[in-house]
């Protein structure tokens, strides 16, 4: 707790005494979106080389160029609507935001003139980057702290977000003697964070997501739960007539994120490139993250109205997109193919991200009810 920052560290420790103990999904709330001390509340430079973690849109602005393709194609098959709105969720510094900007215009300028780009950034220093970005790059867009403001003209649309999903707070549990205990957060005798194993309410969300799991666990197995997700879609959709959700993020469908060796779960921290296990060390410095059960949000979109129509690797997905640009010549330059190789090799992001599609006004296929493991009747 030395190297936390020392005046999130006493809210902490205020908040553990005020409560007796908080959740790790309180704990998460407080390390990385405290909106002065949070991780995220830092200045921009979390992301790239000399930041601490690189995601899609660090290896160049290819990313973005291709998910606009299929966002231009979302709008062709839509008959090209009058005004159609992009809803980004997490866009960081807005460079994703004009990389899919100037993509659309150079493919149609109808669609670029017609599109309303929207940000959801709950963050003001966030905010006031974004719109000095976006400004010379789009002709409409909206940059908003909640939801409210985009569902109050609902308009069709997709709403995208890239490593989002992995952001949202988890539960930590351990299954102990034959069952499920959720780890709280208290204060050792020498005053360092600590996690202490509680009961776990029949009547919760978390007790009803654990009744899904089924394997044969290990005394002593720790994995994550996320039970949030029906509230997060249900908000996303209030804001789209018609619309698609698109997120790219690293997870697993259920069986394999809950399988009995993956004993201490996916749960990580990141600085300066160097991930860790000790989430209660240093809070507000570092990244917390855990992979995303897809299943888990599969179902939770369904349950809003969105009906998973694409679920694979990044790889695969992107490279589908990108088959005009190869043979129209465009990966000619250098650079180009070292970003297209970096997103879609199996080595590199191509097999560590998936991306998943939800659409309203869909069927589900086998393919996909089988991919996700959705134990559906």
């Amino acid at each position: 707790m030395s190297t936390a920052t020392p005046s999130l560290a006493k809210l902490i420790i205020q908040e553990i005494e005020d409560q007796e103990g908080i959740s790790f999904p309180k704990f998460l709330e407080m390390a990385l979106y405290h909106p002065e001390l949070g991780y995220y509340s830092r200045p921009v430079g979390q992301v790239g080389r000399n930041g601490d973690f690189y995601t899609s849109v660090s290896i160049g602005s290819l990313y973005g160029r291709i998910l606009a393709r299929r966002f231009y194609q979302w709008w062709n098959d839509q008959n090209r609507p009058l005004s159609w709105r992009i809803l980004e969720v997490g866009a960081n510094d807005g460079q994703l935001a004009i990389d899919v900007a100037q993509e659309i215009r150079s493919l149609s300028e109808p669609a670029w003139q017609s599109l309303v780009y929207g940000i959801l950034e709950p963050l003001p220093h966030l905010q006031n980057i974004q719109k000095q970005k976006l400004f010379p790059h789009l002709k409409k867009f909206q940059i908003s702290e909640n939801l409210s403001t985009f569902s109050q003209s609902r308009m069709p649309g997709i709403v995208f977000g890239n490593e989002v999903l992995d952001a949202l707070p988890f539960h930590l549990v351990e299954y102990q003697r034959k069952s499920w205990k959720e780890l709280f957060v208290m204060i050792g005798e020498n005053g360092e964070f600590l996690f202490q194993p509680r009961e776990i309410s029949k009547s919760s969300k978390l007790f009803s997501q654990l009744e899904k799991l089924d394997g044969d666990f290990p005394d002593g197995y720790r994995t994550e739960v996320r039970t949030g997700y029906d509230d997060f879609l249900h908000q996303l959709g209030s804001c789209l007539e018609n619309g698609t959700l698109l997120f790219a993020d690293y997870g697993f469908a259920r069986p394999e994120y809950y399988d009995s060796l993956r004993r201490t779960g996916t749960l990580r921290t990141f600085s300066k490139h160097q991930a860790g296990e000790n989430p209660l060390s240093a809070p507000g410095t570092r990244d917390i993250t855990a992979h995303v059960d897809f299943t888990d949000l599969a179902e939770a979109g369904m349950k809003c109205g969105f009906i998973p129509v694409e679920f694979s690797h990044q790889g695969s997905y992107l490279t589908k997109l990108a088959m005009d640009m190869i043979q129209s010549g465009e990966f000619s330059d250098p650079k180009i193919i070292a970003q297209f190789q970096s997103l879609t090799h199996p080595g590199h992001l191509g097999s560590k991200f998936h991306m998943i599609e939800m659409s309203q006004k869909a069927e589900l296929s086998e393919k996909i009810y089988q991919r996700l493991a959705l134990d559906l009747v």
